[in-house]
């Protein structure tokens, strides 16, 4: 079994910046794919940033240039640095981890507002 947990959401004024980050733990072997995505209020699922593989990225367009999302493999954390935040960006952020299953964390709320 594999438990993801995450840290470091919060509230933060528009413009502020937040760094969100999970550590992924139990029988893990080799990881795929780790990463983030978020569900705004009223809105599906979205990928926000994953590393494919050791070192590839992609990022949601949305975030590109404000966000980065960085990963330390010797100790199955990736983290995810957020800058300029918009009110756009509120919403619940999950951890994501793609081994021979996929696996999720519990969620932490990131609230964009003055």
């Amino acid at each position: 079994q594999v438990q993801l947990v995450e840290s470091g959401g919060g509230l933060v004024q528009p413009g502020g910046s937040l760094t969100l980050s999970c550590a992924a733990s139990g029988s893990i072997f080799s990881i795929n794919r780790m990463g983030w995505y978020r569900r705004a209020p009223g809105k599906e699922r979205e990928l926000v940033a994953t590393f494919i593989g050791s070192s590839n990225t992609v990022y949601a367009d949305s975030v590109k240039g404000r966000f980065t999302i960085s990963r330390n493999s010797g100790k199955n954390t990736v983290t995810l640095q957020m800058n300029s935040l918009k009110p756009e960006d509120t919403a619940i952020y999950y951890c994501n981890a793609v081994m021979t299953r996929v696996y999720w964390g519990q969620g932490t709320q990131v609230t964009v507002s003055s």
